[in-house]
């Protein structure tokens, strides 16, 4: 692991435990073992660390998404099989699911230029419009419908981490959770 890695790795880890104020870089570069210079190398603020380990974050479950989803061309099917790769991700990627809701839900957010968050949104956008095109599902504007499915991503992430279900009951609720979500949108 290079040591941007470990100062990301160890900054998510800090953040989840401590929040973002409560968390000083000072604390991150200790416990990454590099100096607070290189930090700062990497990284010109603070916000900027904070900004840049979201956008790490929504890269690594986004490759993970794509890799892990099955090649459909039903649009139910293509939103199906996502939904199941972003809760598989997110269950699996616990610190960093809640790091990126932490950061949605702060004012660091709004540090997220337009261009990144066009370029973080763009393909899940592009497919909900294709789904539109097609009438598989309602017209709405789509950074709407992307707001939704998130909240309901966020909503059965927050259940199944309640109650340690089995694989096959998890999977019946995560299947059922998705009908209730297509019925809405569809």
């Amino acid at each position: 692991m290079d040591k941007q890695e470990q100062i990301l790795t160890t900054a998510l880890r800090l953040f989840v435990e401590n929040g973002f104020h409560a968390t000083p870089t000072s604390k991150i570069a200790k416990e990454a073992g590099v100096a607070n210079g290189t930090l700062f190398h990497y990284y010109k603020t603070k916000e900027d660390l904070i900004v840049s380990l979201y956008l790490y974050v929504k890269s690594k479950m986004g490759a993970y998404v794509e890799e892990n989803s099955k090649t459909e061309t039903n649009p139910k099917e293509k939103f199906r099989s996502q939904f199941r790769a972003v809760l598989d991700w997110s269950l699996k990627n616990t610190n960093e699911f809640y790091y990126a809701q932490l950061f949605t839900t702060s004012p660091f957010a709004s540090l997220l230029s337009p261009e990144e968050v066009k370029k973080t949104l763009k393909k899940s956008c592009d497919q909900i419009k294709e789904a539109i095109d097609a009438g598989a599902i309602k017209e709405r504007d789509t950074d709407f419908i992307h707001t939704i499915m998130g909240s309901h991503i966020f909503g059965l992430y927050s259940y199944l981490n309640k109650y340690k279900l089995t694989k096959a009951k998890q999977q019946q609720v995560i299947d059922d959770s998705f009908e209730m979500l297509w019925g809405m949108l569809a």
